[in-house]
């Protein structure tokens, strides 16, 4: 019976805890196709880490374009464009202010970057820079996204237009 009733009381408390995935959005920003693509990387702004512009869904805009603002603001992104199809997710435990991890999927949108600005909001709160994607896999922390970025080249050939 004491087994019953742990097993009762772990279910509901993993219920209690458990949080259903939050949606992020994600611009997955590069330059050049095949072997001479980079993707551009920025550093968070809690740890330092690098990682590729994201945040929420922002009201009024589609998934896509929330991208777009990100890329801008985090990473000084212009003039440029995102399919309105993500190229991939990634998940990952975001640690809220409170302290309490909350799970996020987070939709990445290739950007082709047209023009990159010195001045952007966030330039003075973060570092960035350009690396070839297995040199980025090698950085991020989240396995997808880690998978996202060794699938760049093969997504983006050479002699094949992306728009």
């Amino acid at each position: 019976m004491t087994n019953a009733i742990t097993s009762l009381w772990r279910d509901f408390i993993r219920l209690f805890f458990q949080r259903p995935k939050r949606l992020q959005v994600a611009a997955l920003c590069y330059r050049g196709k095949g072997r001479d693509m980079e993707v551009l990387l920025v550093t968070s702004r809690d740890t330092g880490r690098w990682i590729i512009p994201k945040g929420w869904p922002i009201s009024g805009l589609k998934t896509s374009e929330a991208a777009l603002q990100e890329a801008w603001e985090e990473a000084g992104v212009r003039n440029s464009k995102a399919p309105q199809d993500p190229i991939g997710t990634y998940t990952y435990d975001k640690v809220m202010r409170a302290g309490l991890p909350v799970p996020v999927e987070t939709l990445v949108f290739p950007v082709d970057v047209q023009d990159l600005s010195t001045e952007f909001p966030e330039a003075s709160e973060r570092e960035r820079k350009w690396m070839s994607p297995e040199a980025a896999a090698d950085l991020v922390k989240e396995g997808e996204l880690k998978e996202i970025l060794r699938r760049m080249t093969n997504l983006f050939p050479k002699n094949v237009q992306h728009s």
